[in-house]
């Protein structure tokens, strides 16, 4: 009778010795098996749970029993803030230093069962220093499978939280993962590792120590000996481990140390992923040559080794109903490779902009965005390739469609962004009539008023040179865009950069050619609010402020 067992069990765990206590816990967990939530349930209500605190004691031959009842309770999401409020947390965290493998097993257990899914918990049992403990368990106990599971488990749900990183990252947890890792040949046993891996591999120190204890090198040699295999478990364990590749090439120290001056084994190894004909090897590769790519003496390197031709002819091969996630990673890759000045004339001789307006016609926003970003990377201060892109009326016809994708904010600024610098990098009268032919004008106007400082000005800049131009082609356009009152606005707006003053200044000086214009700059009333621009603090806003007033003054 469970009653009398719970009653018994009160009554021994006060006075009686650890044989008859041993009887009465056997009975517990008997009933447990049986029926687990039934049992819980008297449990609660009888009070024993308090009982329990005082028998986790290192030295009891009971306490391993003890805590196993506990883990089984605890499955149960009822008794869990009832263990919690019974005492139970403090005494098992105390007995993750018992030598004992059973206890530390079930204690393990247990408070893994209580804080299951309780961020709160979590974080207590944190604080409570459980980390540096679980870590030294891991690599003292590493032949005992059940304890080295139980220490996996707690690592995966304690590595979801940000403040457990600098704990991890203090301990030789690295190591110790990295050495299991290498001694694991089933696919479960890695799978479980993974896990931890991943959430652990967030946190750059952790990166840098997880490639210091060679874990890439266990990477590499995953997917040498998956990437043939059609098996849906080593299908999946390729994914993890050139996933797992790219995140640790996202910490700036790690992915440096493995770069090794474009020369090392893994930057090596990565690259002849691009050319195989595994989707997700190509992807992985792909998205790591984006990752080497974060800072110029790399981009130079990789651009004058020959690698944007690599990822030219895999954008080639996903053209026509291609895989859009290697589109988006190939794209991404040119568009950092494309950062450096040295490397802008080297691409466009390559033919980049030719392989990347084959995918002009996609309708997938990221892949859009990245298409956008590259153009835009690669026209910068590149007069003739401005020119070239800014003529081609089916791409400046495409921006003009992208400006008005709502849905998607980062395609819609790209594209104006890419609009403003096809003006400002040709200063070209030809790009500017086709800009206004394909209704532009509209989106530049209204790039000037974007919450983005840098959007502002780059559309200011290019509808001064459009003003400087083509003034008579673009003044119906600039008119019913309503550009006159966007800069009154902006001039009186006390919040408006400096340099958003100086460049709108600049534009209305040069919007006096217009003769429409010009009525409606002297029917705003220009002169109150530039007159007291030229007290402002910023040297070149106030003498732009004086000229424009001086001008302002003469014409009207």
């Amino acid at each position: 009778n469970l009653s009398d067992t719970l009653k018994k069990l009160k009554i021994t765990a006060v006075d009686s010795t650890e044989d008859s206590l041993e009887g009465c816990l056997d009975c517990l967990l008997q009933a447990l098996a049986q029926n687990n939530m039934e049992t819980s349930e008297k449990m609660q209500g009888s009070g024993i749970l308090q009982v329990f605190a005082s028998l986790l004691t290192p030295q009891s031959s009971c306490t391993a029993k003890v805590a196993n009842i506990i883990a089984e309770v605890a499955k149960n999401e009822f008794m869990r803030i009832p263990c919690v409020d019974a005492g139970l947390i403090s005494p098992l965290v105390q007995l993750l230093n018992s030598k004992d493998q059973e206890v530390l097993l079930q204690t393990g257990r247990a408070l893994g069962n209580i804080c299951y899914d309780s961020h709160s918990l979590q974080a207590q049992l944190i604080n409570m220093g459980v980390i540096p403990t679980l870590v030294k368990l891991l690599g003292i106990h590493c032949h005992n499978a059940a304890l080295t599971e139980m220490c996996l488990v707690a690592f995966g749900n304690l590595a979801e939280l940000e403040s457990s990183k600098e704990q991890f990252a203090s301990t030789n947890i690295a190591e110790e993962l990295v050495k299991l890792f290498k001694k694991q040949i089933e696919h479960d046993k890695r799978e479980m590792i993974f896990e931890v891996l991943a959430p652990l591999a967030e946190n750059d120190a952790i990166k840098l120590q997880l490639v210091e204890a060679g874990l890439v090198e266990c990477l590499l040699e995953i997917v040498q000996q998956k990437v043939d295999s059609d098996k849906e478990d080593d299908i999946a364990e390729l994914k993890t481990a050139s996933d797992l590749m790219v995140l640790l090439l996202l910490g700036d120290e790690s992915m440096q140390k493995l770069f090794e001056g474009g020369k090392g084994n893994v930057f090596q190894r990565v690259l002849s992923w691009i050319p195989s004909n595994n989707h997700q090897l190509q992807l992985a590769g792909a998205l790591a040559i984006a990752n080497f790519a974060r800072n110029d003496g790399n981009c130079i390197h990789m651009v004058d080794n020959g690698i944007v031709e690599k990822l030219m002819d895999l954008l080639d091969r996903h053209v026509e109903d291609g895989n859009v996630t290697v589109q988006h990673a190939a794209l991404s890759a040119l568009r950092n490779l494309a950062i450096p000045v040295v490397n802008k004339a080297k691409m466009l001789s390559a033919g980049v902009t030719e392989t990347v307006l084959k995918f002009l016609k996609s309708e997938m926003p990221p892949v859009q965005f990245k298409l956008l970003g590259t153009l835009r990377m690669l026209i910068d201060a590149q007069a003739e390739a401005a020119e070239q892109l800014g003529r081609n009326v089916k791409l400046v016809e495409r921006l003009v469609e992208w400006c008005e994708a709502k849905d998607h904010a980062g395609v819609m600024g790209e594209s104006n962004r890419l609009l403003s610098a096809l003006i400002r990098h040709s200063k070209s009268k030809d790009v500017i009539k086709a800009i206004v032919q394909s209704g532009g004008i509209k989106h530049l106007v209204t790039m000037a008023t974007s919450e983005h400082v840098i959007m502002q000005n780059e559309a200011l800049v290019a509808l001064a040179l459009i003003a400087a131009l083509e003034l008579g082609t673009a003044e119906k356009d600039l008119e019913s865009a309503k550009l006159v009152q966007i800069l009154h606005r902006l001039l009186a707006d006390e919040r408006s950069a400096p340099e958003i003053k100086y460049n709108s200044m600049v534009l209305i000086c040069a919007l006096m050619g217009s003769e429409s214009l010009h009525k409606e700059v002297q029917d705003l009333a220009f002169l109150d609010v530039v007159s007291k621009l030229r007290s402002h603090e910023n040297k070149s806003v106030a003498q732009q402020a004086s000229l424009t007033e001086q001008r302002l003054t003469v014409e009207s």
